[in-house]
């Protein structure tokens, strides 16, 4: 599958309403409290103006303009999920602070050092050229600007066959990288990494939720699970796949931290 119809398929499966039915709100590990605290490391004031890639139906966006008061931009593969953003703001009367587009991380529709800080939560690990999208990460930064990721962690050659497939790219698994690889990557693009923290702990809270909620869903939701592709015969061994490699610390998440140098003599 070309890099192309990777973006259309993850894209396509997060407009689907199952998927807040499965995930809530936040479609993250951490939800709303891991943003917050990742916010926390960004400086933020009143003044800031603030790029979520991959912002899905707003929330990241939504949350940063209501509560720290920043301008917040949110980009967007899926036309869907752009409309949803739009429609969000606007019933939460933010439609003033914040402004969502359709567009691809890889190339973003920005000039050059528009934003004081870039947030990416849980999505770079699906972007086919994570290098580029980086890159792309820190020509839309301000110098002395900060990118705040939080991501699913992952050693690619350890992971166990039911978490490698296109299904298991979707859900955040298949691509990820170590931690380590996710630095070097930034550096690569002229971004220092400041700070890291792990959250392996709300991977594994999202995991039971996901559990909890299809087996709910099963009853009262089937058909809307089977409209959106979900294998309900496969999901159990998926997901026990992804505990014990949780584990076995070959999967995890975690939060990272990284800055656009000032120029020298700044």
């Amino acid at each position: 599958m070309d890099s192309d119809a990777i973006k259309s398929c993850c894209a396509d499966a997060y407009t689907k309403d199952v998927v807040a039915l499965l995930l809530g709100d936040s479609y993250h590990p951490g939800g709303t409290a891991l943003t917050r605290r990742l916010a926390g490391h960004l400086a933020l004031n009143a003044d800031a103006r603030v790029l979520d890639v991959a912002s899905g139906r707003g929330t990241t966006a939504l949350l940063l303009a209501k509560e720290y008061g920043v301008r917040a931009d949110g980009v967007d593969y899926a036309p869907a999920n752009t409309a949803l953003a739009q429609g969000a703001a606007q019933a939460a009367g933010l439609a003033d602070r914040t402004t969502f587009v359709t567009g691809d991380a890889e190339h973003l529709p920005y000039p050059d050092e528009t934003f004081d800080a870039v947030v990416c939560e849980c999505a770079l690990c699906t972007f086919p050229d994570k290098p580029t999208a980086a890159a792309e990460f820190a020509r839309v930064l301000k110098p002395g600007g900060r990118l705040g990721i939080t991501d699913v962690t992952a050693t690619p050659g350890r992971l166990p066959p039911g978490l490698t497939g296109i299904g298991s790219r979707i859900a955040c698994v298949a691509d990820a990288r170590p931690l380590r690889e996710y630095g070097e990557i930034l550096a690569a693009a002229g971004l220092r990494t400041v700070h890291t923290e792990r959250h392996d702990q709300a991977m594994l809270r999202m995991i039971d939720q996901i559990e909890a909620r299809l087996n709910l869903l099963r009853i009262t939701a089937f058909d809307k699970l089977a409209d959106a592709g979900v294998d309900l015969d496969a999901a159990p061994g998926v997901l026990d796949a992804a505990r014990t490699a949780l584990a076995d610390g070959v999967l995890g998440y975690a939060l990272l931290i990284a800055q656009k140098p000032l120029p020298p003599g700044t």
